[in-house]
């Protein structure tokens, strides 16, 4: 059987891939949208699906799963020309002499006439809480449904927006709520810091963990240090959410020639890499000025789509070009 033709494959399934493939869609593409893990949506969707959103322009906002359902049911008006491809890990890609590049899948193997890269950082792992063996049940680095957390005494370890963000929403429903972090200053939304600060929610820094104390497979209680005055105090808790961020590889991407900047591609004014043809949006992609945000993102994969298929096609711009000029 010959191999399927796409005009572009989107490597990862996170917002940024989920809107490019309906864009893409939208301008009557065939797309194929790959992704390794066995839902679309990506970290959002996988780890913070009740988490909410508020930088989404007509949102005020939003929970992250629900956007991603929004999104899908957005790209599924294009159904007819996206192939969704899940539980899908792509290992290869060739670029052929006709400018095409065969990508080879764990399962399949496919020929697309353009790529793009929203696979935002790669593979990804949480950090670890330091003295988190393994052996603790309640020790959580994601939150899949909120009312897990109702009534219980929750201590949090972080200090960015994720943290942040999940101490003010579990403020209404946990018993009690201390997040702690290992500076006085935190690199979250200042509107976010502001609110936190004239919440119920106790804030601890500078501080750390300094023992965890365990009681049948679970933490009971936890011991925070003072970073500056070395102090020690105990808090009795019920669960632990820390979160520190992820640990990203790129895994094979690695091997394909692509331009790295750490765990990000080097991609130029039209998100092209330096490989002709392949593109990169979103946390993928790595430029100066670069804005880590899902808006942000759309944005270039819109830019990235609209330059692709310019390469995949070269003719019809020729063609729409001189028909510009004699129009003149």
């Amino acid at each position: 059987m010959a191999e399927k033709i796409y005009d572009m494959t989107i490597i990862g399934g996170g917002p940024v891939g989920i809107y490019g493939a309906f864009y893409g869609g939208m301008q009557g593409l065939e797309i194929n949208l790959v992704d390794s893990l066995p839902q679309l949506g990506g970290q959002l969707a996988a780890l913070y699906p009740e988490k909410f959103i508020y930088d989404l322009p007509g949102h005020s906002k939003i929970r992250a799963g629900e956007m991603v359902e929004q999104l899908v049911e957005q790209m599924d008006n294009y159904g007819e020309r996206i192939n969704k491809s899940i539980d899908n890990s792509v290992q290869n890609i060739e670029r052929l002499e006709d400018r095409t590049f065969r990508i080879t899948t764990d399962k399949d193997v496919h020929i697309a006439r353009s790529i793009l890269v929203t696979a935002g950082n790669g593979a990804f792992s949480p950090r670890k809480l330091d003295g988190d063996t393994g052996e603790f049940s309640n020790i959580h680095y994601f939150v899949p449904k909120m009312d897990e957390f109702q009534g219980k005494n929750v201590v949090i370890f972080g200090g960015g927006d994720s943290a942040v963000d999940w101490a003010l929403m579990l403020e209404p429903i946990a018993k009690s709520v201390t997040i702690v972090h290992r500076r006085n200053e935190f690199r979250a939304h200042a509107s976010s810091v502001d609110k936190l600060k004239a919440s119920t929610v106790n804030v601890v820094t500078p501080a750390v963990v300094s023992v965890l104390t365990a009681d049948n497979g679970k933490v009971s209680k936890v011991a925070i240090e003072n970073v500056d005055t070395k102090e020690v105090t105990e808090y009795e808790c019920d669960d632990i959410i820390a979160l520190f961020g992820f640990v990203s590889s790129l895994g094979p991407i690695k091997t394909w020639g692509l331009e790295l900047d750490k765990t990000a591609l080097k991609v130029d004014s039209k998100y092209q890499t330096n490989l002709e043809g392949v593109y990169a949006a979103g946390d993928a992609a790595s430029f100066d000025g670069k804005i880590k945000m899902i808006t942000a993102g759309f944005g270039e994969a819109v830019v990235a789509i609209n330059a692709a298929k310019a390469y995949a096609y070269p003719d019809r711009v020729h063609r729409h070009q001189h028909s510009s000029n004699i129009a003149k």
